[in-house]
């Protein structure tokens, strides 16, 4: 493709220097060698290590799709897992320092959401006054002028995020509440964007690029599946859904795929989204673990 142009999700000089982002490297314990990888991950979540071990998983997915080399129409790749992992890090170690049933897995970064606080579904007001996460953010390595990253001064309110935390909000009351046994985690960790900073989806993506994403960002989300102990994933979208079914088949784990609807407001016939999703979660007979 000659008249291509090619991103990659960081330039090879740079690199991650995650002790300085006080991520520590989980060494899973080498003491039986013949020990299988699901043991070590079984084992380091009951010594209490979960929210490291996510950090880990996500570190090293990071490092993965900072090796994919993205075709045009892909002009702009955002990482915020790189430049709002601090940021990122509160959320789990806040969050997810224990077990949970129920994961909700929703695509990957928006603009104005995750890609502003490195926080999935991460809507400026939500994350600071309801998660109480609030710190300093960088920048991309490479920033479209109409879709910059000022972290919590950004003004714009990702409404997907907005809805979505607002829902557990009232829900639940407090973010305690919802997180004794949930837990909202993005499949794809960056955000891809054209020239003129219109969004990219994952599924929108075609040829090898997609197959290298997807096999990586299978291997972390079954990872971080087994890591929470999870009984049911709910994929916020189809395209969510998909990616969990797959992996789950894959790995023939028994657990329970459900979908709630993306909270998009560009989603066809989305009206009262909240109304919807609460009916959604009645039917799945998991709202009562919700209502504070």
């Amino acid at each position: 493709m000659s008249n291509s142009r090619k991103t990659k999700t960081r330039r090879d000089s740079d690199s991650i220097d995650f002790k300085e982002l006080n991520c520590k490297r989980i060494k899973l314990s080498n003491e039986n060698n013949s020990e299988t990888e699901d043991n070590k991950i079984s084992n380091d979540a009951s010594l209490g290590n979960i929210s490291e071990q996510i950090l880990s998983v996500e570190r090293d997915l990071v490092i993965e799709l900072g090796k994919i080399v993205f075709h045009s129409p892909i002009e702009y790749v955002y990482s915020p897992l790189e430049y709002a992992f601090n940021i990122h890090t509160m959320y789990v170690q806040k969050y997810c320092n224990t077990i949970k049933k129920i994961l909700f897995l929703g695509m990957n970064p928006g603009p104005w959401g995750m890609s502003q606080t490195g926080v999935p579904f991460g809507e400026i007001s939500m994350v600071r006054d309801w998660l109480k996460i609030c710190g300093p953010v960088g920048k991309p390595v490479k920033e479209q002028p109409n879709r910059k990253v000022t972290g919590f001064q950004c003004n714009r309110s990702e409404i997907s995020g907005k809805r979505l935390w607002s829902l557990f909000q009232k829900l639940c009351g407090s973010p305690e509440k919802f997180f004794q046994q949930a837990y909202i985690h993005n499949y794809c960790p960056i955000a891809l964007m054209k020239k003129n900073g219109c969004n990219i989806t994952p599924a929108e993506i075609k040829g090898s690029e997609i197959q290298t994403l997807h096999s990586s960002c299978d291997k972390a989300l079954l990872d971080i599946i087994k890591i929470i102990k999870a009984e049911i994933v709910i994929g916020i979208g189809g395209y969510a859904e998909k990616r969990a079914q797959f992996v789950i088949q894959s790995s023939k784990l028994p657990i329970k795929v459900l979908c709630l609807p993306h909270p998009s407001p560009r989603a066809v016939n989305n009206k009262n989204w909240s109304e919807k999703a609460t009916k959604k979660l009645s039917e799945f007979g998991l709202l009562e673990r919700f209502i504070s």
